[in-house]
């Protein structure tokens, strides 16, 4: 599994609309600049985020884009879902996938599903509410 600029960038885009929610509606320059995104590739995403409802638009004067829903309620992994093309890590977990004949016989395939249960659980479990803290999830590891 390997997430686009595309996911990466809704990611950041989500954050800064969170950071700057009390502003209303934010123009797309606004954000752009402060995120260092072409105007161009962020309409983009950001009109992926407006048609699966994650933001909402506005246009003309004082226009820009919001969040439809509190920053706690947003998970990287809802706004991965909808700018990845997949978030599986192996083809045969796809969802539209056909199933492969081997699945039956196939020695690797519960290994497949447990990581691809780890990454689903992982990202459904950090928000963008937490993504605006300056401690990370993720960062409490020691090895």
């Amino acid at each position: 599994m390997m997430i686009s600029t595309k996911g990466r960038y809704a990611l950041r885009i989500m954050i800064d609309l969170a950071e700057h929610q009390s502003e209303g509606y934010v123009p797309l320059k606004e954000t752009a600049n402060r995120q260092e995104i072409s105007e161009k590739y962020l309409e983009g995403i950001l009109k992926v985020l407006v048609k699966n409802k994650l933001l909402i638009g506005l246009r003309g004067k004082g226009g820009g884009y919001r969040l439809t829903k509190s920053p706690d309620q947003y998970t990287v992994g809802s706004i991965l879902k909808v700018t990845e093309t997949t978030l599986a890590p192996v083809a045969c977990l796809d969802p539209g996938q056909q199933a492969c004949p081997r699945m039956s016989s196939c020695r690797t395939l519960p290994m497949w599903q447990g990581l691809d249960k780890l990454i689903n659980d992982y990202l459904e479990g950090i928000t963008i509410a937490d993504l605006m803290l300056t401690e990370q999830p993720g960062n409490d590891y020691v090895i």
